[in-house]
């Protein structure tokens, strides 16, 4: 099962696809997808797709995180959803200003 840990920082407000370059940005199979992520300020924002399927719109991240640190699943809620083989996945981060976004994504092959 593939795993990527995140950590992006911004400086300015920006907009983030946080796993752009990875190996199965591009789902070679399906796949369950799991998603732990979190940022260091209150304002992140995060988009999900699968494809051109909007897994989850527009919503805020849990804040309070420390940067570099990797969330767990006891105190981070996880996002998770099924994505068809050949799915381009997006996790697009709304930064409102300078913070850090850490996170970890596992795909599980169906």
């Amino acid at each position: 099962m593939p795993q990527l840990n995140i950590s992006n920082t911004a400086t300015a407000a920006s907009v983030v696809n946080v796993i752009a370059g990875w190996q199965y940005e591009y789902l070679p199979w399906p796949a369950r997808i799991k998603l732990l992520i979190r940022a260091t300020i209150v304002g992140v924002t995060l988009v999900v797709f699968s494809g051109s399927e909007t897994i989850m719109e527009e919503s805020p991240i849990q804040a309070g995180g420390t940067a570099g640190g990797t969330p767990a699943e006891l105190t981070t809620p996880p996002i998770v959803f099924d994505a068809p083989g050949g799915d381009r996945l997006k996790f697009n981060v709304r930064f409102p200003g300078a913070a850090t976004v850490d996170g970890i994504v596992w795909a599980f092959p169906l």
